[in-house]
């Protein structure tokens, strides 16, 4: 069967996989969505036998009906291969009875490496595809890990340039460096002086101009996005959760059709959608549990059907979920209003209006599989040094907040739980050795601590890590949030 893809705002023309992949955002300024999430044909116990590559392959022929055989699976090869520091790609470890998802084995050593390894792919197959021949320029806002995971990715890729904006004082040190330090003729790195959500929304208006688009094709420029809001990014995120299935079966960990739960730390929330995706597919989750920081707008929202983003923006140790705009709920919205373009387009206008939408009580009785759970700044730091007290495992900051809401609501619900474990503790080695010992290790720069977080875990350091060590910064421009477009037009000689 052909899946097309719909804006989650209008009745507009459907697209296939390939043209939502080149646009990115919907034309109405909507999300892309599929027209049916298909059903998963490969039989649950045959998961267990079954490489990354190979169930890769499986999950995504569903969704990109449009790419052939051949070109999925050149698209598969070149981004799964020895990027990836283990044959896994995802493994899967226990400890304390949860089962951790280890999503940072890439390039950029965060979970945004499992889809943004395959974009650059699927984008250039799309494009060869669909006549373009215009330079693709990827505009994107990040948090923190987006931004060098989308930056390696499209690195001195033919026919692509990259941009990327991030909140200038709202990322972790060594996040700042893997991004300044970026190799490739085609990058561009631009710091703001606002947050993420800023960020996130100066994209969007850029998305959103025509006249923009007007000039940039003039010469010879058109944009696409490898945030999640690209259905490109979130067709390979819903991969894992089945291999996480498969691995659990593998281990002899759960019977065939037994099901599992399922802990995501989220802030854009399109980590989650995914799992919802292989839920809906017919993947054996039973809850999705979705954890958030101090900055809890999605907590709120599934304990109140209230989304209201009026509120206090909060600098915390897990920056890639300070975020309190979250894009992907968007296609969550459309789901649950019957998939009502107007209806949803009525609630994120009012967001965008009014800072806030209150759904149906019929809509949040269709969210009962969701659990919102969040974790404080104390608890998060508590919960690292307890895990490592306990089971020797160091887990990130956002992986912490997770494992927060495994105790707190999933450990006794009955069922195996898999943590999205979104980053390596590298990447966050501050927030990670102060939890462990704050009076030992306070005074210790950055590089100091990544040696000590080797020296106590026994995990070998990232290349991701050594190569920063010593690299020049290659870019340094910052700009103030008003001024996005005026710095995206000077990048591109506009």
């Amino acid at each position: 069967m052909s899946i097309m893809y719909k804006s989650t705002r209008s009745n507009s023309d459907k697209v296939t996989a390939s043209q939502a992949i080149l646009k990115g955002l919907a034309d109405d300024g909507g999300l892309f969505v599929p027209d049916s999430i298909p059903a998963l044909e490969v039989p649950l116990e045959k998961l267990a036998d079954m490489t990354y590559q190979e169930t890769a392959y499986e999950v995504m022929k569903l969704f990109l009906s449009d790419f052939t055989e051949e070109e999925l699976k050149h698209c598969i090869n070149g981004a799964y291969d020895d990027k990836f520091d283990t044959k896994e790609i995802a493994p899967l470890v226990k400890k304390d009875g949860a089962y951790y998802l280890e999503l940072f084995h890439g390039k950029t050593i965060a979970f945004k490496d499992m889809a943004l390894s395959i974009l650059p792919y699927l984008m250039t197959t799309a494009a060869k595809k669909n006549g373009v021949k215009n330079e693709i320029v990827i505009l994107t806002a990040t948090s923190g890990d987006t931004g060098k995971a989308a930056l390696a990715g499209f690195a001195d890729v033919p026919g692509t340039s990259i941009i990327v904006f991030y909140p200038k004082n709202g990322v972790s040190p060594i996040q700042e460096k893997q991004m300044l330090t970026q190799k490739g003729e085609n990058t561009n790195v631009v710091g703001i002086i606002g947050n993420f959500d800023d960020a996130q929304t100066g994209v969007k208006e850029m998305f959103h101009s025509k006249n923009l688009a007007e000039r940039m094709n003039a010469k010879g420029y058109q944009f696409s996005s490898a945030n999640s809001i690209n259905i490109g990014r979130l067709v390979p995120q819903i991969v894992y959760y089945v291999y996480a299935y498969g691995q659990l079966l593998k281990q002899g960990e759960i019977t065939c059709g037994e099901k599992m739960n399922v802990v995501v730390p989220t802030g854009n929330f399109g980590n989650i959608l995914a799992a919802f995706y292989a839920k809906n597919m017919g993947l054996p989750i039973e809850t999705l549990y979705c954890a958030s920081n101090e900055n809890k707008v999605l907590f709120d929202f599934f304990q109140s059907g209230t989304y209201d983003r009026k509120r206090e923006f909060i600098l915390t140790s897990s920056p890639s979920m300070d975020i309190l705009i979250s894009s992907n709920l968007e296609r969550l919205i459309y789901r649950i209003t019957g998939e009502d373009a107007a209806q949803t387009k009525v609630f994120m206008d009012a967001l965008s209006s009014n800072g806030e939408y209150t759904i149906t009580k019929e809509m949040m009785e269709k969210l009962s599989c969701f659990v919102g759970g969040y974790a404080s700044e104390a608890e998060t730091a508590a919960n690292i040094k307890k895990v490592f007290d306990k089971a020797g495992y160091i887990m990130d900051t956002h992986t912490s907040v997770a494992s927060c809401v495994y105790y707190d609501k999933a450990k006794d619900a009955g069922l195996k739980t898999v943590i999205a474990s979104t980053a390596s503790p590298y990447k966050f080695t501050r927030s990670v050795m102060d939890a462990i010992d704050k009076e030992k290790y306070d005074s210790m720069t950055d590089f100091e601590l990544v040696d000590e977080l080797n020296a106590l875990s026994g995990v070998k350091i990232p290349e991701a890590i050594e190569e920063i060590r010593t690299a020049p910064i290659r870019h340094d421009i910052v700009c103030d949030k008003s001024e996005m477009q005026m710095t995206v037009e000077k990048i591109l000689g506009l």
